[in-house]
């Protein structure tokens, strides 16, 4: 069975579906510089609108990239601490509209 919403694929073929912060911590922090560099999350559809990746940077640290043609948003940033990108990039992925994902209600009381 996929992805109720999203699923994070490294270079190296692990996949992780609706990860954690925890889960994509411990992508980020098994990537290298030789033959796993980057991890990519994106809905699990056919034509995914937004999509968030990590990648090994040469002099060190990483390369973050988010994009949501919904938006129009497109970011490149870098960063060294794994801790600070699972915890920004689960916030931002928090943010996305999925498909399948029940619609929040709210009531007044």
């Amino acid at each position: 069975m996929g992805a109720q919403y999203y699923g994070a694929d490294s270079e190296n073929g692990d996949r992780i579906d609706d990860l954690s912060e925890n889960a994509l911590c411990m992508m980020v922090s098994d990537l290298n510089n030789s033959d796993n560099t980057f991890v990519v999350v994106q809905p699990d559809e056919d034509d995914p609108v937004w999509f968030a990746s990590v990648a090994v940077l040469d002099e060190g640290g990483y390369e973050i990239v988010r994009r949501d043609t919904t938006r129009n948003e497109h970011e490149v940033t870098t960063a060294t601490s794994i801790n600070d990108i699972a915890r920004d990039l689960s916030i931002w992925m928090a943010a996305r509209d999925f498909p399948r994902r029940p619609t929040r209600q709210f009531s007044e009381f």
